[in-house]
Formats: C-alpha cells, structure tokens, sequence
C-alpha cells in the first residue's frame, strides 16, 4: 500500500498563490505517475497535474500556464505551485499515485472572488 498525506490548503483571494504539498509513504518503489486531481461541489472529479518518475508533467488545459507541479524523489514528495487562482479552482484537492489507484484524504483549497 501507499499512504499520501496533503497539506497547504486553504482560503485565499483571487489573484493569490497556495503550495500544495504531498508526502508519500509506504511502497514507494512501485509508485511511478503522482498527480493532483481536484473536485468541486456538484462537479466531477478532474486532473490537475500529472508528474512521472522521470518529470514527465501534463496539466487540464484550465491551469497551464497557473500551476505547476514538481517531485522531490529523495523526500518522496509532490509539490502543486498554484499562481493566479480564480474562484474556479476552488475544491478539494487530492494527492494521487499512479492515476487514482491511491488517494490521499484531499485539502481544501477556496479561492474568493
């Protein structure tokens, strides 16, 4: 199993910044893609970001350019640089291994207007 813990959420105004962070624990080795995925209230579950072993990315179109993700492989961690956010990117976050096969508990990111 892989256990993935989130932190860095909150509110903020738009036009502000947050950084997600994500530790993950347990199987590492057999970890290859770690993503964010988010969902809002009455939306469906969408990809953020995606970042492979090798730092591969690809990001939904709605946040090229604004966000950002990155991996330390030495600290097992995932990181979600989110500039510029609009009340749009409002939802729960989630930190994923491997497209969803394992999902942290989500932080909740709310952007005001």
């Amino acid at each position: 199993q892989v256990q993935l813990v989130e932190s860095g959420g909150g509110l903020v105004q738009a036009g502000g910044s947050l950084r997600l962070s994500c530790v993950a624990s347990g199987r590492i080795f057999s970890i290859n893609a770690m993503g964010w995925y988010r969902q809002a209230p009455g939306n469906q579950r969408e990809m953020v970001a995606v970042i492979t072993r090798g730092g591969s990315t690809n990001y939904a179109d709605s946040v090229k350019g604004r966000f950002y993700i990155s991996r330390d492989n030495a600290k097992n961690t995932v990181y979600l640089q989110m500039n510029s956010l609009k009340p749009e990117d409002t939802g729960v976050y989630y930190c994923t291994a491997n497209g969803y096969e394992f999902r942290g508990q989500g932080t909740q990111v709310t952007v005001s207007s």
